[in-house]
């Protein structure tokens, strides 16, 4: 067999048996790791891997420790840590359910809302949606609403860490882009390329984010109207009602000074 398809072969068949051990509840750093040294053992016993290049790693660790650009990976993860362990996503979440309380899909808008504000704050998805399903798909499925809605506005409302910046996807994104434009560019004959920089993907990814946001709040307003039946309306006592006002104040502008100054 040619050996460049079974290189090819055996990286798409990494990629699922990676997969497939995550699957199994396995550590991720274990899990990648672990796999990765497997299949290079394999392609090296096929002739197609040079354990040579190995030797490279210990340049390639210290120049992503070096790398400016991803050092606001740990912090944004810091960022959704904290606004999980303090509790102020699960007040975010509280808050946002009675102010939308009266109106069928309402907890479900707030969670939508919440979302789109933890995508921003965390800029992980991980984070995101273990936040909310273990914040609201409990309190939703006491309001009455129907499992699967609930259960695919969390997931639809965690994936905007992907699009919403901050978001650590596009910071890997524009690190690699960045040595692919330099590379093509100078390939080209153009040896002072204009850089790709992640300030720009941030800047092309903002509107779509919103875009996402808008409709899924549109179909969660279809819905309400359409099938009022799976996304019944909040109850809010006297007592909640009365401290709306201070919770809305004291609970949404902590998230709102963390993402001023991103």
């Amino acid at each position: 067999m040619d050996p460049v398809l079974l290189g090819e072969m055996l990286s798409l068949l990494m990629f699922f048996a990676i997969i497939g051990v995550l699957m199994m509840g396995f550590p991720v750093a274990f899990s990648l790791a672990g796999t990765s040294v497997i299949f290079a053992a394999v392609g090296h016993a096929l002739g197609v891997f040079d354990l040579s290049n190995l030797s490279s790693l210990a340049p390639r660790y210290i120049g992503i420790m070096l790398n400016e650009v991803l050092v606001a990976v740990p912090l944004f993860i810091f960022m959704g840590m904290m606004l999980e362990r303090s509790g102020i996503a699960e007040q975010l979440l509280i808050t946002m359910g009675r102010l939308f309380g009266k109106l069928r899909g309402g907890l479900g808008l707030s969670v939508i809302v919440v979302g789109a504000l933890l995508a921003a704050s965390t800029g992980i998805v991980g984070a995101t949606v273990v936040t909310m399903g273990l914040l609201s798909l409990p309190a939703m499925l006491r309001a009455g609403y129907d499992p699967k809605l609930a259960t695919g506005v969390i997931c639809a409302s965690g994936t905007l860490g992907q699009i919403i910046p901050p978001s650590t996807v596009l910071i890997f994104m524009g690190d690699m882009l960045a040595g692919v434009n330099q590379q093509v560019q100078m390939a080209k004959g153009n040896f002072a390329p204009t850089p790709v920089s992640v300030g720009d993907l941030f800047a092309g990814a903002f509107i779509p984010g919103l875009m996402l946001v808008c409709i899924y709040m549109l179909f969660m307003i279809y819905k309400a109207i359409r099938h009022p039946e799976t996304c019944p309306a909040l109850e809010v006592t006297a007592e909640e009602r009365k401290r709306l006002f201070h919770d809305v104040i004291f609970t949404l502008l902590p998230p709102w000074f963390l993402l001023s100054p991103c």
